[in-house]
């Protein structure tokens, strides 16, 4: 019973994934798990998994709480926006002339992440690949 269980979490789990934004769902994924794992040992740790990562996926990098902050700081800092006529989404690359990057603040915790403003819109991007991983409206 709870070998077929947990293969229906997996699977369900995995179909998820596919649809998903892949650092919410990790970082939902490995947090729902573990708090899984605690309240319930490995099976919890099956279904903890699979419905943090579909809540990581819905929070997006930065998450609920710090979401709203991070929109209030980006605007405060009044940060030139560079005009584009790229659509301002996931997975738009940014040309390697144009858009100025800035650090995030450590109070965000997301090592790795540069942001700029794109028409108007805050965004956080991946420094290497210069690729929009959240957009903040």
């Amino acid at each position: 019973m709870h070998a077929k269980l947990a293969t229906i979490l997996i699977t369900v789990g995995i179909g998820m994934a596919a649809s998903a934004h892949a650092q919410g769902l990790q970082r939902g994924a490995q947090e729902g798990a573990a708090r899984g794992e605690e309240m319930a040992g490995p099976l919890g740790a099956v279904v903890g998994g699979a419905i943090g990562a579909a809540v990581g996926t819905a929070n997006g990098i930065l998450g609920i709480d710090r979401r709203e902050r991070f929109r209030i700081y980006a605007r405060a800092e009044r940060r030139p926006s560079f005009v584009s006529r790229l659509p301002v989404r996931v997975g738009t690359i940014l040309p390697d002339e144009g858009p100025v990057y800035y650090d995030v603040p450590r109070e965000f915790e997301l090592k790795g992440y540069n942001y700029t403003i794109v028409n108007d819109h805050p965004v956080l991007v991946e420094p290497g690949t210069r690729r929009i991983v959240e957009v903040i409206d």
